[in-house]
């Protein structure tokens, strides 16, 4: 029954013209990091419901590894579901857990972002990932690269853009997802190629 009602929705959606339907707003709530005690509920509860507990150090170690990116917890959840053999669920686990989903993190979700910049929005990422983790000053970045800063602007628009970079304030830039730094240095990734931003 549910089917038919679907198929009925999209006939007329289907109908009406492209005025009548760029009327609709749609809602897209952002996500973003979870906190902490949310991101253990996450991990916890559906373990909970098979019968299988955390120990709340491996909690830890999640919430510390992923920074609560939703993402993240699901990748480290089912990693540590599959190794799991016994209840509770230890930090000996989690580890194991770890290099699974950062190995498939590295090959599947960074990479495919990573492989579609330009050379010039890779060096300028490398910079920010030389400087180290958090925010980076865009003067700082420029200085990495050894230009301008007046010159890393189109680049820094095209990053903003595509989604890799945002300004949590003015003059600050930081990764979208965590762990990108880290895995550009740990794919090789970094050393700032000079006055190519």
């Amino acid at each position: 029954m549910y089917k038919g009602n679907l198929v009925y929705l999209l006939i007329d959606c289907y109908k009406w013209d492209l005025w009548t339907a760029s009327k609709i707003h749609l809602s897209f709530p952002i996500v973003g990091a979870l906190s902490e005690a949310d991101s253990a509920r996450a991990i916890e509860e559906p373990a909970r419901a098979a019968g299988v507990s955390f120990d709340p150090a491996a909690l830890k170690e999640v919430f510390r590894l992923t920074k609560g990116y939703p993402y993240f917890l699901q990748e480290w959840g089912y990693q540590i579901w599959k190794i799991a053999t016994t209840s509770p669920i230890t930090r000996k686990v989690v580890d194991a857990a770890t290099r699974v989903a950062v190995t498939r993190l590295d090959e599947n979700f960074f990479r495919v972002r990573y492989d579609r910049l330009t050379p010039s929005e890779k060096n300028f990422l490398r910079a920010m990932a030389d400087l180290g983790t958090g925010p980076s000053r865009t003067g700082d970045i420029a200085d990495k690269l050894e230009t301008g800063i007046n010159k890393i602007g189109v680049v820094r628009a095209n990053l903003i853009k595509k989604g890799m970079i945002y300004s949590p304030a003015h003059g600050d830039l930081a990764f979208t997802v965590p762990l990108f730094d880290e895995f550009m240095k740990r794919s090789g990734n970094h050393g700032a190629a000079r006055n190519n931003p």
